[in-house]
């Protein structure tokens, strides 16, 4: 079985429950869980032995827009050509996963970058290295059926643009998608394509109100309930009304729904969600901050808001020998200390940021262990109230500078500016500066007699007593 239930809240299953998904080939997930973000097929700032050495990473997102050159007619032929590898599957091997690793495959990067063009009615917009070209659905199903990842995620007609679209857009949302999701499953037969590759499909639902979508879910129940694996939710606001679609319940959801610190995610664990993709862990790591949060949370005895994260920027940690949160576990906290993690980042040593997303994984992997156990127990209403008046709401932002730009790195919006302020620039002052002063000084001109015409005085550098005692000239003392 692909996934089971081992322990849900209520009935109708809609609440925090307790899961374990079994992607063959693949280490087992109980859930929740979260599964990683890659960028370009890699997690950032980590290399696959490490991930198989240091983390406990299970399974990693990755976008078909990150392999695409040119136009989408030219998925990257390097996808073809790999070895047959990692159990046959080719994106595993060209990313170089660790075997262990599952693989979760959508069109568009999470978070994904804005496209100015819009989706068209067979395709979707997608940001390429040479910037914003259609992905037709065949084209998707081809890369599908080539790439073999384990989990894969269909078109949706999804704009990415902050705030709720109007209601028309909402309804053309819905039905593009129920069009899109039956045509994938006529390009992709399920008995000679999927079953034999082993892709597992998890079908979208839409970030708009239950209503709007609630033909297409239905479909989704009675059409595609037996050739689904799972959901892909961008908005886990919907889960709340899928008791009426007992087919959906019992399957395993996975939230793109980006949760900004880990209250949300605590939220959507009430909500019923199983795997999640939370982009902060980067964002934090990028920023040079360590995770400093636990659950449930420690008895504290000062009514003072404890911040989720330390800034390693911070120079209190120049000479604190302990490790960056007490009692972890990660490769960082036992081999390295604070101080040590803040010399490498004041250096600018890439050792910095990989030691800070092990730990930071590190942490959410505790994390979700206790979570799964407060469900088990029936404590885990109690202890999420605890956590929200414990902890501060947002996660800390960092004050030192963002590593530099990796092939991995790329913009969420489109002409972003530099993450870094620029190292060298234009000198300028408050106060009135010569020009004419300030190009001499760059040799750019000259000034003073010499640029009259005139012949400029050699002035020595030392008096008389000094040039003599050097051998440089003798003094007449007669005259």
């Amino acid at each position: 079985m692909f996934f089971r239930v081992l322990h849900k809240s209520v009935a109708d299953g809609v609440a925090a429950r307790i899961g374990r998904l079994a992607v063959p080939q693949r280490k087992l997930v109980d859930t929740p869980n979260y599964m990683a973000i890659s960028s370009r097929g890699t997690i950032p700032h980590l290399t696959p032995d490490v991930i198989a050495k240091y983390t406990n990473i299970s399974g990693a997102y990755m976008a078909l827009e990150d392999f695409i050159e040119n136009s989408p007619k030219r998925i990257t032929p390097a996808i073809y050509k790999t070895p047959q590898d990692h159990g046959s599957r080719p994106l595993h091997a060209y990313t170089a996963t660790p075997p262990s690793v599952a693989t979760i495959l959508g069109a568009r990067r999470h978070p994904a970058v804005v496209s100015p063009q819009g989706n068209g009615h067979n395709s979707v917009s997608v940001f390429t290295s040479t910037g914003f070209k259609p992905l037709e659905q065949q084209d998707y199903c081809d890369a599908v059926a080539t790439i073999k990842p384990d989990i894969v995620i269909p078109l949706a007609d999804l704009t990415f643009k902050p705030g709720m679209p109007n209601v028309k857009r909402q309804l053309r949302m819905a039905e593009r998608t129920e069009v899109w999701m039956n045509a994938f499953f006529e390009n992709l037969d399920v008995d000679e394509t999927l079953k034999p590759s082993g892709i597992h499909v998890f079908a979208p639902l839409l970030p708009v109100s239950y209503p709007i979508q609630w033909e297409y879910i239905k479909r989704l129940s009675e059409d595609h309930a037996d050739l689904l694996s799972g959901l892909a939710v961008y908005d886990a606001d919907v889960l709340a009304d899928l008791g009426e679609h007992v087919e959906l319940t019992s399957l395993p959801r996975l939230s793109l729904d980006i949760p900004p610190s880990p209250h949300h995610v605590l939220r959507q664990v009430r909500q019923g969600v199983d795997i999640f993709t939370i982009p902060f862990i980067h964002g934090i790591s990028d920023a040079g901050i360590a995770l400093t949060f636990s659950f449930p949370p420690p008895v504290m005895s000062s009514d003072e808001l404890q911040p989720l994260g330390a800034d390693m920027w911070s120079r209190v940690h120049q000479t604190s020998l302990g490790p960056l949160l007490e009692g972890c576990d990660c490769y960082s906290c036992s081999k390295h200390h604070r101080a040590y993690l803040q010399h490498l980042l004041n250096a600018k040593e890439m050792l910095g940021w990989v030691l800070l997303q092990i730990h930071n994984h590190r942490v959410m992997d505790k994390f979700f262990e206790s979570i799964r156990a407060a469900i088990a127990d029936g404590s885990f209403e109690e202890k999420s109230k605890r956590f929200s008046e414990i902890y501060q709401a947002g996660l800390p932002l960092g004050t030192g500078a963002r590593p530099r730009a990796r092939g991995y790195h790329f913009k969420a919006e489109v002409n972003r500016p530099k993450i870094n302020p620029s190292a060298w620039g234009k000198f300028e002052t408050d106060q009135a500066v010569d020009k004419t002063l300030v190009a001499e000084a760059a040799g750019l001109a000259v000034t003073g007699p010499a640029g009259e015409g005139a012949e400029t005085p050699l002035v020595p550098e030392s008096n008389a007593d000094a040039l003599q005692d050097s051998g440089f000239a003798n003094v007449d003392e007669k005259s």
